[in-house]
Protein backbone atom coordinates (compact mmCIF):
# COMPACT_ATOMS: atom_id res chain seq x y z
CA UNK A 1 0.00 0.00 0.00
CA UNK A 2 3.11 2.48 0.82
CA UNK A 3 4.59 1.88 -2.00
CA UNK A 4 1.57 2.64 -4.79
CA UNK A 5 0.74 5.58 -2.93
CA UNK A 6 4.51 6.72 -3.33
CA UNK A 7 4.19 5.62 -6.54
CA UNK A 8 1.09 7.86 -7.13
CA UNK A 9 2.41 10.72 -5.60
CA UNK A 10 5.75 10.72 -7.63
CA UNK A 11 3.46 10.10 -10.96
CA UNK A 12 1.82 13.26 -9.96
CA UNK A 13 4.65 15.73 -9.25
CA UNK A 14 6.21 14.60 -12.69
CA UNK A 15 3.13 15.44 -14.12
CA UNK A 16 2.82 18.16 -12.91
CA UNK A 17 6.43 19.68 -13.85
CA UNK A 18 6.51 18.25 -17.22
CA UNK A 19 3.06 20.34 -17.99
CA UNK A 20 4.71 23.12 -16.36
CA UNK A 21 7.65 22.78 -18.60
CA UNK A 22 5.27 22.40 -21.87
CA UNK A 23 3.10 25.20 -20.94
CA UNK A 24 6.17 27.36 -20.56
CA UNK A 25 7.73 26.10 -23.61
CA UNK A 26 4.51 26.48 -25.58
CA UNK A 27 3.34 29.67 -24.58
CA UNK A 28 5.17 32.97 -25.95
CA UNK A 29 6.80 34.74 -22.71
CA UNK A 30 4.69 37.62 -21.80
CA UNK A 31 5.81 40.73 -19.09
CA UNK A 32 3.17 42.52 -17.20
CA UNK A 33 4.91 45.93 -17.38
CA UNK A 34 3.42 48.14 -20.30
CA UNK A 35 5.65 48.58 -23.25
CA UNK A 36 5.61 52.72 -22.43
CA UNK A 37 7.02 51.87 -19.37
CA UNK A 38 9.83 49.60 -19.87
CA UNK A 39 13.13 51.82 -19.58
CA UNK A 40 15.19 50.54 -22.49
CA UNK A 41 18.31 50.34 -20.79
CA UNK A 42 16.79 47.17 -18.47
CA UNK A 43 16.19 43.81 -19.97
CA UNK A 44 12.58 42.74 -18.69
CA UNK A 45 13.16 39.97 -15.74
CA UNK A 46 11.77 36.18 -16.67
CA UNK A 47 9.27 35.00 -13.98
CA UNK A 48 10.67 31.70 -12.30
CA UNK A 49 8.30 29.24 -14.57
CA UNK A 50 10.61 31.04 -18.14
CA UNK A 51 13.94 31.03 -16.12
CA UNK A 52 13.30 27.70 -14.96
CA UNK A 53 12.45 26.29 -18.97
CA UNK A 54 15.60 28.36 -20.02
CA UNK A 55 17.83 26.59 -17.46
CA UNK A 56 16.23 23.51 -18.94
CA UNK A 57 16.51 24.50 -22.55
CA UNK A 58 20.04 25.48 -22.16
CA UNK A 59 20.91 21.88 -20.44
CA UNK A 60 19.49 20.16 -22.83
CA UNK A 61 21.33 22.34 -25.49
CA UNK A 62 24.93 21.19 -23.97
CA UNK A 63 23.59 17.56 -23.84
CA UNK A 64 22.93 17.75 -27.56
CA UNK A 65 26.29 19.35 -28.71
CA UNK A 66 27.29 18.42 -32.26
CA UNK A 67 23.61 17.35 -33.10
CA UNK A 68 21.60 20.37 -32.66
CA UNK A 69 22.28 21.52 -36.36
CA UNK A 70 21.00 17.86 -37.28
CA UNK A 71 17.68 18.50 -35.74
CA UNK A 72 17.74 21.94 -36.75
CA UNK A 73 17.48 20.56 -40.60
CA UNK A 74 15.03 17.78 -39.58
CA UNK A 75 12.89 20.58 -38.45
CA UNK A 76 13.27 22.84 -41.17
CA UNK A 77 12.11 20.68 -43.29
CA UNK A 78 9.56 19.14 -41.85
CA UNK A 79 8.57 23.16 -41.17
CA UNK A 80 8.20 22.93 -37.69
CA UNK A 81 9.32 26.34 -36.22
CA UNK A 82 11.12 25.66 -32.91
CA UNK A 83 14.63 25.93 -31.36
CA UNK A 84 15.86 22.47 -31.20
CA UNK A 85 16.70 22.97 -27.80
CA UNK A 86 12.73 23.87 -27.15
CA UNK A 87 11.38 20.72 -29.56
CA UNK A 88 14.06 18.44 -27.51
CA UNK A 89 12.40 19.96 -24.50
CA UNK A 90 9.20 19.49 -26.04
CA UNK A 91 9.59 16.16 -26.67
CA UNK A 92 11.17 15.20 -23.18
CA UNK A 93 8.81 16.39 -21.03
CA UNK A 94 6.01 15.08 -22.87
CA UNK A 95 7.70 11.44 -22.34
CA UNK A 96 7.41 12.54 -18.48
CA UNK A 97 4.02 13.44 -19.30
CA UNK A 98 3.04 9.88 -20.70
CA UNK A 99 5.37 8.06 -18.17
CA UNK A 100 3.13 9.53 -14.93
CA UNK A 101 -0.11 8.60 -16.44
CA UNK A 102 1.47 4.99 -16.95
CA UNK A 103 2.67 5.14 -14.15
CA UNK A 104 -0.70 6.44 -12.46
CA UNK A 105 -2.99 3.94 -14.20
CA UNK A 106 -1.23 1.10 -14.47
CA UNK A 107 2.68 0.54 -13.41
CA UNK A 108 6.62 1.55 -14.46
CA UNK A 109 6.61 -0.64 -17.18
CA UNK A 110 3.74 0.41 -18.77
CA UNK A 111 4.99 3.99 -18.33
CA UNK A 112 8.64 3.17 -19.81
CA UNK A 113 7.03 1.94 -22.83
CA UNK A 114 4.87 4.81 -23.25
CA UNK A 115 7.66 7.07 -22.67
CA UNK A 116 9.90 5.55 -25.30
CA UNK A 117 6.98 5.59 -27.87
CA UNK A 118 6.85 9.26 -27.51
CA UNK A 119 10.47 10.23 -29.67
CA UNK A 120 9.19 7.30 -31.70
CA UNK A 121 6.15 9.13 -32.19
CA UNK A 122 8.07 12.58 -32.83
CA UNK A 123 9.75 11.23 -35.36
CA UNK A 124 6.92 9.83 -37.33
CA UNK A 125 5.36 12.85 -37.05
CA UNK A 126 8.79 14.53 -38.54
CA UNK A 127 9.13 12.35 -41.37
CA UNK A 128 5.46 12.29 -42.10
CA UNK A 129 5.20 16.50 -42.55
CA UNK A 130 8.90 16.47 -44.43
CA UNK A 131 7.28 13.94 -46.68
CA UNK A 132 4.54 16.09 -47.40
CA UNK A 133 6.34 19.00 -47.83
CA UNK A 134 8.79 17.71 -50.26
CA UNK A 135 5.62 15.56 -52.11
CA UNK A 136 4.13 19.60 -52.10
CA UNK A 137 7.36 21.24 -53.50
CA UNK A 138 7.33 18.65 -56.43
CA UNK A 139 4.01 19.31 -57.55
CA UNK A 140 5.18 23.32 -57.53
CA UNK A 141 8.10 22.22 -59.41
CA UNK A 142 5.69 22.59 -63.16
CA UNK A 143 4.68 25.72 -62.09
CA UNK A 144 8.07 27.40 -60.78
CA UNK A 145 9.90 26.67 -64.10
CA UNK A 146 7.07 28.27 -66.41
CA UNK A 147 7.40 31.15 -64.16
CA UNK A 148 11.70 30.58 -64.17
CA UNK A 149 10.91 30.71 -67.99
CA UNK A 150 8.64 33.65 -68.31
CA UNK A 151 10.84 36.20 -66.31
CA UNK A 152 13.69 34.90 -67.94
CA UNK A 153 12.01 35.74 -71.17
CA UNK A 154 11.16 39.42 -69.98
CA UNK A 155 14.83 39.82 -69.95
CA UNK A 156 15.51 38.92 -65.75
CA UNK A 157 19.02 37.14 -65.09
CA UNK A 158 18.37 33.94 -63.41
CA UNK A 159 19.13 35.08 -59.78
CA UNK A 160 16.53 37.83 -60.27
CA UNK A 161 14.09 35.32 -61.41
CA UNK A 162 14.63 33.26 -58.27
CA UNK A 163 14.18 36.33 -56.39
CA UNK A 164 10.83 36.42 -57.95
CA UNK A 165 9.81 33.06 -56.95
CA UNK A 166 11.15 33.99 -53.20
CA UNK A 167 8.22 36.40 -52.92
CA UNK A 168 5.71 35.25 -55.25
CA UNK A 169 5.90 31.58 -55.12
CA UNK A 170 3.32 29.30 -52.25
CA UNK A 171 5.51 27.51 -49.71
CA UNK A 172 7.60 25.39 -49.67
CA UNK A 173 9.44 26.39 -52.75
CA UNK A 174 9.06 30.47 -51.47
CA UNK A 175 11.29 29.53 -48.74
CA UNK A 176 13.42 26.98 -50.32
CA UNK A 177 14.37 29.85 -53.04
CA UNK A 178 14.80 32.42 -50.16
CA UNK A 179 17.48 30.21 -48.86
CA UNK A 180 19.12 29.75 -52.20
CA UNK A 181 19.37 33.59 -52.44
CA UNK A 182 20.80 34.12 -49.10
CA UNK A 183 23.99 31.75 -49.95
CA UNK A 184 24.38 33.20 -52.94
CA UNK A 185 24.59 36.26 -51.13
CA UNK A 186 27.44 34.83 -49.05
CA UNK A 187 29.07 33.63 -52.23
CA UNK A 188 28.12 30.07 -52.67
CA UNK A 189 27.89 29.02 -55.90
CA UNK A 190 24.63 28.90 -57.99
CA UNK A 191 25.52 24.97 -59.25
CA UNK A 192 25.85 23.95 -55.75
CA UNK A 193 22.85 25.63 -53.84
CA UNK A 194 20.37 24.50 -56.34
CA UNK A 195 21.77 20.73 -56.03
CA UNK A 196 21.60 20.87 -52.57
CA UNK A 197 17.86 22.26 -52.52
CA UNK A 198 17.46 19.05 -54.84
CA UNK A 199 18.89 16.73 -52.16
CA UNK A 200 16.81 18.54 -49.25
CA UNK A 201 13.50 17.83 -51.38
CA UNK A 202 14.45 14.34 -52.50
CA UNK A 203 13.90 15.45 -55.77
CA UNK A 204 15.09 13.83 -58.76
CA UNK A 205 13.23 16.10 -61.38
CA UNK A 206 14.67 19.23 -59.84
CA UNK A 207 17.99 17.49 -59.78
CA UNK A 208 17.75 17.78 -63.68
CA UNK A 209 17.04 20.87 -63.66
CA UNK A 210 20.13 21.86 -61.63
CA UNK A 211 22.16 20.10 -64.06
CA UNK A 212 20.42 21.57 -66.88
CA UNK A 213 21.46 25.30 -65.73
CA UNK A 214 24.97 24.27 -64.77
CA UNK A 215 25.29 23.17 -68.45
CA UNK A 216 23.98 26.06 -69.36
CA UNK A 217 25.93 28.14 -67.70
CA UNK A 218 28.85 26.76 -69.09
CA UNK A 219 28.06 26.47 -72.99
CA UNK A 220 25.08 28.71 -73.33
CA UNK A 221 22.14 28.61 -75.31
CA UNK A 222 18.34 29.72 -74.64
CA UNK A 223 17.45 28.54 -70.96
CA UNK A 224 14.04 29.42 -71.37
CA UNK A 225 13.34 27.13 -73.71
CA UNK A 226 15.43 24.66 -72.05
CA UNK A 227 12.87 25.21 -68.66
CA UNK A 228 9.92 25.28 -70.77
CA UNK A 229 10.91 21.70 -71.99
CA UNK A 230 11.82 20.25 -68.51
CA UNK A 231 8.51 21.54 -67.49
CA UNK A 232 6.32 19.76 -69.87
CA UNK A 233 8.14 16.83 -69.32
CA UNK A 234 7.44 17.12 -65.19
CA UNK A 235 3.98 17.35 -66.31
CA UNK A 236 3.69 14.18 -68.22
CA UNK A 237 5.39 12.57 -65.62
CA UNK A 238 2.73 13.59 -62.85
CA UNK A 239 0.10 12.55 -64.98
CA UNK A 240 1.70 9.36 -65.52
CA UNK A 241 2.08 9.12 -61.54
CA UNK A 242 -1.27 9.99 -60.86
CA UNK A 243 -2.42 7.17 -63.08
CA UNK A 244 -0.48 5.33 -61.29
CA UNK A 245 -1.58 5.87 -57.77
CA UNK A 246 -5.03 5.74 -59.17
CA UNK A 247 -4.07 1.57 -60.24
CA UNK A 248 -2.43 1.27 -57.38
CA UNK A 249 -4.98 2.75 -54.70
CA UNK A 250 -6.68 -1.06 -54.36
CA UNK A 251 -3.39 -2.48 -53.21
CA UNK A 252 -2.21 0.09 -51.07
CA UNK A 253 -5.81 -0.04 -49.23
CA UNK A 254 -5.70 -3.88 -48.98
CA UNK A 255 -2.02 -4.00 -47.73
CA UNK A 256 -3.35 -1.26 -44.95
CA UNK A 257 -6.28 -3.66 -44.16
CA UNK A 258 -4.22 -6.66 -44.29
CA UNK A 259 -1.51 -5.19 -41.37
CA UNK A 260 -4.28 -3.48 -39.13
CA UNK A 261 -6.43 -6.51 -39.17
CA UNK A 262 -4.68 -8.26 -36.22
CA UNK A 263 -4.25 -5.77 -34.15
CA UNK A 264 -8.24 -4.76 -34.35
CA UNK A 265 -8.51 -8.15 -33.47
CA UNK A 266 -6.62 -8.15 -30.47
CA UNK A 267 -8.71 -5.28 -29.40
CA UNK A 268 -12.07 -6.74 -30.13
CA UNK A 269 -11.02 -10.18 -28.52
CA UNK A 270 -9.55 -8.25 -25.40
CA UNK A 271 -12.37 -6.13 -25.25
CA UNK A 272 -15.01 -8.91 -25.22
CA UNK A 273 -12.92 -11.40 -23.17
CA UNK A 274 -10.02 -9.68 -21.06
CA UNK A 275 -8.84 -12.86 -19.97
CA UNK A 276 -8.64 -14.89 -23.30
CA UNK A 277 -4.94 -14.35 -24.24
CA UNK A 278 -3.46 -15.29 -20.25
CA UNK A 279 -2.81 -18.96 -21.34
CA UNK A 280 -0.76 -17.49 -24.42
CA UNK A 281 0.67 -14.67 -21.99
CA UNK A 282 1.80 -16.95 -18.95
CA UNK A 283 3.59 -19.69 -21.00
CA UNK A 284 6.96 -19.30 -23.07
CA UNK A 285 5.53 -21.14 -25.83
CA UNK A 286 2.85 -18.35 -26.31
CA UNK A 287 5.61 -15.82 -26.31
CA UNK A 288 7.52 -17.45 -28.86
CA UNK A 289 4.44 -17.65 -31.02
CA UNK A 290 3.96 -13.95 -30.46
CA UNK A 291 7.54 -12.87 -31.30
CA UNK A 292 7.27 -15.18 -34.51
CA UNK A 293 3.81 -13.94 -35.38
CA UNK A 294 5.09 -10.54 -35.42
CA UNK A 295 8.46 -11.39 -37.75
CA UNK A 296 5.81 -12.78 -39.93
CA UNK A 297 3.73 -9.84 -39.73
CA UNK A 298 7.07 -7.47 -40.91
CA UNK A 299 7.66 -9.77 -43.91
CA UNK A 300 4.33 -9.82 -44.91
CA UNK A 301 4.25 -5.95 -44.69
CA UNK A 302 7.83 -5.58 -46.75
CA UNK A 303 6.65 -8.23 -49.47
CA UNK A 304 3.26 -5.84 -49.90
CA UNK A 305 5.23 -3.03 -49.91
CA UNK A 306 7.45 -4.09 -53.00
CA UNK A 307 4.41 -5.75 -54.53
CA UNK A 308 2.70 -2.31 -55.15
CA UNK A 309 5.52 0.02 -55.46
CA UNK A 310 6.05 1.02 -58.82
CA UNK A 311 8.83 2.27 -60.59
CA UNK A 312 8.52 4.36 -63.53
Amino acid sequence: MFDSSVLMWVGVALLVLAVALVFAALVPRRYDLPMARRRPDVPPRPGPLARMTTAASNRIGRLMAGRSDGLQEMLYLADIRYDPRDFALLIVSAAVIVFAVGLLIANVLIGLLLAVLVPVVARLVVSVRTSRRRQAFSDQLSEILQTMAANLRAGTSLPQAMQVLASEAEEPARSEFVRVGNELRVGRPMNNALEAMADRMKSTDFGWVAQAIAINREVGGNLADVLDGVAFTLRERAALRRQVDALSAEGRMSGWVLMALPFGLLLVISTMNPHYFDPMLQNPIGWLMIGLGVILLILGAIWLKVSIMVKY
